[in-house]
């Protein structure tokens, strides 16, 4: 993007995380020009690109807090509008269970913290109800609290719908556009990037595991430190999809949510995360030894996952801060919204979130119209439960065997709006190589449908799902 000094737009996001996506997607619906900066080359470079993929109902967030507004909020406009962009769910409840008596004995505030929040709809299950309800489980467990609100949704296709649904409304997206000086004149900023100088009103600070790097950048300070804090997860084979049909969730702690079993929308089962903290914003490696402890922990819950294959490992890493709570502020005197320490739950808050940094905007004053038609643009469909594109009349060649992903559909995705920009967007979008042999044998197919059209993948140890 070449400097435009004639161009001035409301407010500039850094950052193409889910959580960068809802916003610019919200301001963009209410009728703010937006530009939105990216140093990866897609959107879902950072943090975003791995998590557990739950649609989470706050039924355990801390509370009164900042974090349960949002996820309420992003939860409940989720289900309003996910039909309309073609976002799947995948409606399977989740238990919180307990394996001992010291978790058992923790239950009722389990339950209590759930209706304080104002899920009403948690309550207390026997050993017995869980056991027919889940046939394959360990008859181990004790007890539990059933969740019927958590639910299994798409990591990549969300804020990808959020992204295109922007755009639509004439969001600008730059990447390769890592913002190297941030310098307030005249009541804007000026944000230089390699792909040009950006001018704009506010700035919302989406940058994820580098938030306070950007606040030292335009402040020489932030008020808060970026603790990185990696998650790895195992990922099984999809027949192993067949043994659980809940969430299945630790009794949490003040720390973190713990180690969920859960299938995925893509028709696998997946163990995870961790919680390590680390110093390192950029490499999420996975270790043998952790791996090894996961899938023992699976096989203790569900048995039957002890001689299951596992399809693929990965890790990725939350910006987790010295603080437990969102850090989420503005300042109207200098333009400036800061949106950091946005852990696991960002994907269910994302559009509570957007709601929320749209409210502080208002008090900047600047009035804008809201468009008068809304644009809905409908992502592909990649989960399992549903029809894929295999499916459907006319989709000629599959080019990924493993997860049924046809030509048609690769070709889709470099094409259009937001097309994919590199080839870890491109598995975001198809899962063209995410499958059983993780593109040994469709890779060469589907560099021949990119063409060079793809900017090289950051190097990486570690497999998505």
């Amino acid at each position: 993007m070449a400097e435009q000094p004639n161009q001035i737009f409301d407010v500039a996001i850094v950052g193409a995380g889910v959580v960068g996506c809802a916003i610019a997607r919200k301001f963009a619906l209410e009728g703010a020009s937006v530009v939105l900066l990216e140093k990866g080359a897609d959107i879902l470079s950072g943090a975003s690109k791995a998590n557990s993929a739950i649609l989470h109902t706050g039924f355990d967030a801390p509370p009164a807090s900042l974090e349960l507004a949002c996820m309420k909020a992003g939860h409940a406009e989720f289900l309003a509008i996910r039909q309309r962009l073609n976002l799947p769910v995948l409606e399977t409840g989740a238990i919180v269970a307990a394996w001992d008596d010291e978790q058992l004995a923790r239950l009722d505030a389990v339950e209590e913290r759930a209706h304080a929040n104002g899920v009403t709809d948690v309550r207390r299950i026997s050993r017995v109800e869980i056991l027919a309800r889940e046939q394959r489980l360990s008859g181990a467990v004790l007890g539990g609290v059933l969740v019927p609100g958590e639910h299994v949704i798409d990591p990549w296709s969300t804020p990808l719908a959020y992204a295109r649904q922007a755009a639509a409304h004439g969001a600008c997206f730059v990447f390769g556009a890592e913002v190297g000086e941030a310098k307030r004149r005249d009541d804007l900023w000026l944000l230089r990037t390699p792909k040009g100088a950006i001018r704009a009103r506010v700035v919302v600070n989406a940058a994820g595991l580098f938030g306070d790097r950007l606040e030292q950048l335009a402040f020489e300070r932030s008020a808060f430190e970026i603790r990185p804090r990696k998650g790895q997860f195992v990922v099984f084979d999809k027949q192993a999809a067949a043994l659980l049909g809940t969430i299945l969730l630790p009794v949490p702690t003040e720390q973190t949510k713990g180690v969920v079993i859960a299938r995925t929308i893509f028709g696998n089962l997946l163990v995870g995360p961790t919680a390590e903290e680390q110093d390192d914003r950029c490499r999420a490696a996975v270790d043998e030894q952790t791996l090894n402890d996961l899938t023992a922990f699976a096989a203790r819950m569900v048995p039957d996952l002890r001689d299951m294959p596992v399809t693929a490992v990965y890790a990725g890493l939350r910006p987790a801060t010295e603080k437990k709570d969102y850090r989420i502020a503005s300042d109207p005197a200098k333009g400036w919204i800061t949106v950091g320490g946005i852990r696991s739950t960002g994907l269910t808050a994302a559009l509570g979130i957007a709601t929320h940094v749209f409210d502080l905007f208002r008090a900047f004053g600047l009035s804008r119209s809201p468009p008068q038609d809304i644009i809905w643009p409908m992502v592909p469909n990649l989960a399992e439960h549903l029809p894929r594109d295999c499916t459907l009349p006319g989709c000629g060649e599959i080019v990924c065997h493993c997860e049924r992903v046809t030509r048609r559909e690769i070709e889709q995705a470099l094409q259009g709006p937001l097309p994919a920009g590199d080839t870890g967007g491109l598995k975001r979008r198809t899962r063209a190589g995410m499958g059983r042999c993780q593109g040994f044998y469709c890779q060469a197919d589907v560099a021949e449908i990119a063409g060079g059209r793809l900017a090289s993948a950051a190097a990486t140890p570690t497999r998505a799902p």
